[in-house]
C-alpha cells in the first residue's frame, strides 16, 4: 500500500497539472460514471492529501475522495486512449490522470470530507498536524510503538517502511510501549518522520540511510527491491545490519511484517 509521501506527491502533481482548469471527467470502466457526469467540465480547484487519502476538489460542493489501497494506481501521463480498467479519468487537452484499482473512489461533499479527515491522526507531511495531541495519546498507551505507528487514527500516512526505518535510526525497540517513551524520544521520532517523508515527496522514493551508509560509502551493492530506495531494516530479514552486522530480525505483528535490528534497537 502506498505510504503518505506518495499521496502527497500525487496531490501536488494533480494541482500543478489541472488546478484552475475546466477538466473532462469520465469513467471508462463505468463504475464511477454517474458521479463523473456530475463534475465533468467543472473547474478543478486543487487536490490535497491527509495521510493515505487523496481529495480532489472541484468548484461547487464536490470532492472526489480516493484511497488507493493495496493495488490502486493513479498515473498522470500524456493524453491517450484510456484502458477499460480506468475507474476515473481527469483530463485536459494534453494530460490525463487515470485511476485504476483503488480501494475506493467516491464523490462526496466538503462536509463529508471534514468528517472523514476528523477520524485521521496527525500527518507528518501537513503543516496543520498537531504533535502535542499525538503525544497525549501515545504517552498514555500500553500498545507498542510499532503498533501505534501503523494506526492511521494516530500517525496518518505512516506505513510499514516509515514505521521500521525511523525506529532503527533512533535506536528504539519496536516493542517499547508508548507510555515508556520519553518526551525527547517521541519528539525525535516525529522530527525524523517529517524529515524522511518530506524527502520521499521530493525524491519519489524512500531513502532512509545516512550518508555514511550509502552503497557508495560502504562499497556495497545498491538495494534491489520493488519498493526501491536504500533502507536499514525494511525487507532485509536475515541480512547483516549496515551498522553493526547483526542479522535483521523479522516477525508478523498485527498482520504486518515488522523488521528491526536486535542489537541496535535493544
Amino acid at each position: 500500500m502506498p505510504e503518505g509521501h506518495v499521496i502527497h506527491r500525487l496531490a501536488r502533481d494533480l494541482t500543478e497539472k489541472f488546478a484552475g482548469q475546466r477538466v473532462r471527467v469520465s469513467s471508462p470502466q463505468g463504475r464511477f460514471a454517474a458521479s463523473a457526469a456530475l463534475i465533468d467540465t467543472h473547474v478543478l480547484t486543487h487536490a490535497d492529501a491527509y495521510g493515505k487519502q487523496l481529495f480532489v476538489h472541484f468548484a461547487g460542493p464536490h470532492v472526489v475522495s480516493i484511497h488507493l489501497g493495496l493495488i490502486g494506481k493513479l498515473r498522470i501521463q500524456p493524453l491517450a486512449d484510456p484502458g477499460p480498467t480506468v475507474r476515473l479519468r481527469i483530463a485536459n487537452s494534453n494530460t490525463a490522470a487515470d485511476l485504476i484499482g483503488p480501494q475506493w473512489c467516491r464523490l462526496i461533499t466538503e462536509s463529508e470530507m471534514a468528517t472523514a479527515v476528523a477520524k485521521l491522526g496527525a500527518d507528518p507531511l501537513r503543516a496543520d498536524a498537531d504533535p502535542e495531541w499525538l503525544w497525549s495519546r501515545v504517552s498514555h498507551s500500553g500498545r507498542t510503538i510499532a503498533s501505534l505507528l501503523m494506526d492511521q487514527k494516530l500517525f496518518a500516512g505512516v506505513g510499514n517502511i516509515y514505521r521500521a526505518e525511523p525506529l532503527f535510526r533512533l535506536g528504539l525497540s519496536p516493542f517499547t510501549p508508548g507510555r515508556e517513551l520519553s518526551r525527547g524520544q517521541f519528539d525525535a521520532l516525529w522530527r525524523d518522520l517529517v524529515t524522511l517523508m518530506k524527502a520521499g515527496v521530493t525524491a519519489g522514493r524512500i531513502d532512509t540511510v545516512r550518508p555514511e551508509h550509502t552503497p557508495e560509502a560502504m562499497g556495497r551493492e545498491p538495494r534491489k527491491d520493488d519498493h526501491g530506495g536504500e533502507v536499514y531494516v525494511y525487507r532485509r530479514a536475515g541480512l547483516p545490519c549496515h551498522v553493526c552486522g547483526t542479522p535483521i530480525s523479522h516477525q508478523v505483528l498485527e498482520g504486518r511484517n515488522l523488521f528491526w535490528c536486535p542489537a541496535c534497537q535493544c
